[in-house]
């Protein structure tokens, strides 16, 4: 096999359209491309032109010659895929649907969020002619969990910031950051100035284990502590307890693999990554030799993917063994037989190591005042009436030693200011992005919190296409305030694209002076500090956006985000 894929796909479809040979599926308007882990190159058919290399965004395409022990398994993988799925149909060259383009005049459109689902809407909207975009987030720097969930150990995953920025440089294009829509302001504000208001704003509370001692310091949530390694200023002061042996991470999927990867980890192979300076010293002292990863049902239901097991499987610093209660492995997938596999493992004397214990549920968080244990019972899975296996309680409870429980349950959308919310599903109601004409949404806000950084790629397309659809007939308002008159409200608070320019060149200043991709900066004040620009001559600021002139300096009047 010339070329393999290794990681979770970006869904950015470059490297199907680079393709000569139709190799690489599923392919956009294929069944399963929207929901495929990742896509994979057709051994058979790979005429080892590396057309794909240089046009996969986030560097995931390697030659076989190249790949590292850790990689190997991809071989395996991407070919098993072609024994299910033989694409015989094929044509010489792949089929992308191709996109309508919409002449408009004038027409300006808020996006409010800055993450992949919000840049993807940015950039399907200014490939129409006279339509331009002002993203807003309440933060001063952009691209959401790309910047501050993607685990510092996963910088290829990182390099799609580099399209990111592409579209930012777009004519049009405008950054309004460090303003919060529901504080700075209103929906209704930006109903009166834009002609459209698209919502990616995503899923950033996280769901509840509910059962007793949940609240217990030491208690948190899985993406709070995935925010406090990678320097989200939301969570600087996240209570993390390294002090003791064990931490128990509630939940299987790719944030609760993250997590236990982070924190078994050498601090030496982080340090050079972007992960913040504090947990990195942290990390340093741990104590921690064990994350034990809880799942109620068993390893064919796992919520992890092939490219993160995968991944955690070819680490030689750290054990990476399985507990599935006696229950025989039954082999039926790719999954299946690499935990198979795992799970003939032995742990080596004084090495960490992760457990992926499955068949296993939380019934109390256990501790006076902080956490001491967690209180387990092992499950059995029955189906239910449609068929699907739930996990049942069964026996006698365990209590398990552990310094922290961290859940990993799942993320669920917040209310958003002005619009209908089902708090069921954590989810704007909506019809394929249209919440009614003039008010769309994209993104976790939209469809819930599944899929991956690319999949926010075919979503944001399908909002587009129903706001566009909308202009053509009409049925979007006119503005009734300018745009500019709405922005000078905020003198003195934006941070612009220039502002995050700013944040971005001093960080990987900084983390050039210590050989690392960048030394994020986590304190709020200080990102809004560093986003100002440098006096101009007459004693002004100038900030990029329309404002009334001042004989004095303005000062931030910003605050953290609750």
């Amino acid at each position: 096999m010339p070329h393999v894929v290794t990681q979770s796909c970006c869904s950015d479809a470059s490297c199907v359209v680079a393709c000569p040979v139709n190799c690489i599926h599923p392919a956009p308007g294929e069944p399963g491309f929207a929901e495929a882990e990742m896509v994979y190159v057709d051994p058979e058919s790979c005429v080892d032109c590396g057309a794909c290399v240089t046009a996969c965004p986030v560097g995931a395409i390697v030659p076989h010659t190249k790949l590292t022990e850790r990689q190997l398994p991809f071989i395996a993988l991407n070919s098993s895929y072609f024994m299910d799925e033989p694409h015989a149909d094929r044509t010489p060259l792949a089929l992308v649907p191709t996109r309508r383009v919409v002449q408009a005049d004038d027409v300006r459109i808020a996006v409010v969020g800055a993450g992949p689902a919000a840049m993807y809407a940015a950039d399907e909207l200014l490939k129409n002619p006279g339509v331009k975009v002002d993203v807003f987030d309440r933060l001063p720097t952009p691209y959401g969990l790309v910047r501050a969930g993607v685990a510092p150990d996963h910088q290829d995953t990182k390099l799609v910031t580099k399209l990111f920025r592409a579209i930012e440089e777009q004519p049009g294009f405008r950054y309004v950051l460090n303003v919060e829509i529901g504080r700075d302001l209103s929906h209704d504000d930006l109903a009166r100035s834009y002609h459209g208001v698209v919502y990616a704003v995503g899923a950033s509370a996280d769901r509840a284990l509910g059962v007793p001692g949940e609240d217990l310091a030491g208690s948190v949530s899985a993406t709070d502590v995935v925010g406090w390694y990678n320097g989200h200023p939301d969570h600087g002061e996240t209570y993390v307890d390294l002090g003791e042996r064990r931490i128990v991470v509630v939940g299987n999927g790719n944030v609760a693999l993250d997590v236990a990867r982070i924190l078994t980890a050498d601090p030496e192979t982080l340090a050079g990554t972007d992960i913040a300076d504090l947990p990195l010293a942290t990390l340093r002292g741990s104590a921690v030799q064990e994350v034990l990863v809880l799942g109620r049902r068993g390893p064919a239901e796992a919520a992890f993917t092939m490219p993160e097991l995968i991944g955690l499987a070819g680490r030689d610093d750290v054990d990476v063994l399985v507990d599935n209660g006696g229950e025989e492995i039954v082999v039926d997938s790719p999954k299946t037989a690499l935990i198979a596999e795992l799970s003939r493992r032995r742990p080596t004397p004084g090495r960490r190591r992760i457990v992926l214990r499955f068949r296993t549920a939380p019934v109390a968080v256990v501790g006076d005042g902080s956490v001491q244990a967690i209180e387990v019972v092992r499950t059995d899975l029955r189906p239910d009436a449609d068929g699907v296996p739930r996990a049942v309680p069964m026996g006698e409870t365990e209590v398990i030693p552990c310094a922290m429980v961290l859940r990993s349950v799942g993320y669920r959308g917040r209310p958003v200011d002005g619009l209908p919310f089902d708090d069921a599903t954590g989810t704007v109601p909506n019809d394929g992005g249209r919440v009614r004409p003039g008010v769309y949404v994209a993104g976790w806000i939209k469809r819930g919190p599944t899929g991956y950084i690319g999949t926010n790629k075919a979503c944001a397309e399908e909002t587009v296409t129903g706001l566009l659809d909308d202009l053509e007939h009409g049925h979007l308002t006119e503005p009734t305030v300018p745009v500019e008159r709405l922005l000078m409200s905020l003198e003195g608070k934006v941070v612009d694209r220039s502002g995050w320019r700013r944040i971005d060149d001093t960080e990987r200043g900084r983390g050039a002076e210590r050989a690392r991709p960048r030394v994020k900066i986590v304190d709020l004040p200080d990102l809004v500090a560093v986003a100002r620009p440098p006096m101009t001559q007459t004693g002004r600021e100038h900030r990029g956006l329309p404002i009334r002139q001042s004989t004095k300096r303005q000062t931030s009047r910003s605050r953290t985000p609750t």
